[in-house]
């Protein structure tokens, strides 16, 4: 629970301390794994700092000279260890520091397991998915590298590189490589790199090693770092052998630093002689296509339509000519005939005319309302008649009906 205090009521230092002491003394036996150092013996108790695997702090550990003894030789400087431990707080001195009731060793085999574990959890959250996987670029304008300082794997990363490609630039970031500082700086050297817009591509690159050597970079913090840059990253950790986690979750695996430079920088000398031998290609390409339709056009113009375009013309002139003859022909002949129907339709009509009769001296007998008279009976006396010749007419008044 919290103290109530002001700048009128303090509490000694004593009330805080005790209160702190009481927390701390409800916390319990707890198990904490690390890394030993600066291991000492004193009479009959063992003192050593346990120093936290991935962060920078660590904490003070006390125990019986017989719990360190019963866990073995593996006990030592450097190695990792699980500690079952009552935390203490020395109220006089203000001090923390862990009781130690039991120690155990990390071996291989645990590690593995550890590993394997994460390995997995990992794989369910499709972190080693292909598809999620960022192509290198064909030729990065910078390249950043993360590695140890003066390491032979920076010596051949960039002795490699830039005798495939003199001109590429790279930004160098030394980091620990192995050890409790390894994953902090490796992590805030990834950051750094995967924040510069210059940088296309990230080479994270250390030689060979032994796996206790190599687990830094199989740390979940660091492999999910690793999994959400932005940039692509290169993993070359270690020998064809080796393979942290780093490997499955990096967009490109390289087995060695130099793999790396191979991979991440083209060689010009291939390159010149890809360009030569695509330029030879395209020569006979060309070639080929210009000898095709040479020899086309060729052909075209040794067909006849080509070879004396005027003959064409004039074939197609005379049969305009030949044509337009048959026209005038048919049109003649159709005039001459239909002229001929017209003379003998003509003469027929002449012929049947009433006023071809009335030349030959006949006459047409009318009635003053126009109907043709063709009887004598039919006419009374003192009747008004018009008689119709050939060149006139004539009234007449009927006087008497004779006989026929």
């Amino acid at each position: 629970m919290a103290m109530d205090t002001s700048a009128e009521s303090p509490v000694p230092v004593r009330t805080v301390l005790q209160a702190v002491g009481g927390w701390i003394g409800r916390l319990g036996r707890i198990w904490v794994e690390g890394q030993i150092t600066e291991l000492n013996a004193r009479g009959g108790t063992v003192y050593l700092t346990l120093r936290d695997p991935v962060a920078n702090m660590s904490v003070r550990v006390a125990g019986p000279r017989g719990v360190f003894e019963a866990a073995g030789p593996a006990v030592t400087d450097g190695a990792r260890v699980v500690v079952h431990a009552k935390p203490d707080f020395w109220v006089n001195r203000g001090s923390f520091s862990l009781s130690a009731i039991e120690v155990k060793p990390v071996g291989v085999g645990e590690l593995l397991a550890r590993l394997e574990r994460l390995r997995q959890v990992l794989a369910a959250e499709g972190l080693f998915r292909p598809e999620r996987k960022k192509p290198l670029p064909f030729l990065p304008g910078k390249i950043g590298l993360i590695c140890g300082r003066q390491s032979d794997a920076e010596h051949d990363v960039l002795e490699n590189a830039r005798r495939r490609w003199p001109a590429v630039e790279f930004r160098v970031e030394n980091t620990a490589v192995q050890g409790n500082r390894a994953v902090g700086e490796v992590l805030e050297a990834l950051r750094e790199l995967d924040a510069d817009p210059e940088i296309e591509v990230i080479v994270i690159a250390r030689g060979g090693g032994s796996m206790e050597d190599l687990l830094a970079f199989s740390d979940e913090a660091l492999v999910r770092a690793v999994a959400a840059t932005r940039t692509p990253v290169v993993s070359a950790i270690g020998h064809e052998q080796d393979s942290p986690i780093m490997d499955l979750v990096a967009d490109l695996r390289a087995s060695t630093p130099t793999d790396a430079a191979k991979k991440v920088v083209p060689d010009v000398r291939e390159q010149l002689q890809l360009v030569r031998q695509l330029r030879d290609r395209g020569r006979r390409v060309v070639a080929g296509g210009l000898e095709r339709e040479s020899t086309w056009l060729k052909a075209v113009r040794s067909r006849p339509a080509l070879a004396d375009p005027v003959r064409e013309i004039e074939r197609q002139a005379e049969q305009v000519d030949a044509a337009r003859d048959r026209a005038r022909r048919s049109l003649r002949n159709a005039l001459d005939r239909a002229g001929d129907e017209l003379s003998h339709t003509r003469a027929r009509l002449l012929a049947l005319s009433p006023a071809a009769t009335l030349k030959r001296g006949y006459a047409i007998v009318q009635r003053e309302d126009e109907a043709v008279v063709r009887a004598a009976a039919d006419v009374a006396d003192g009747e008004r008649l018009l008689v119709r010749l050939a060149d006139g007419r004539l009234a007449v008044t009927v006087s008497e009906t004779l006989e026929p």
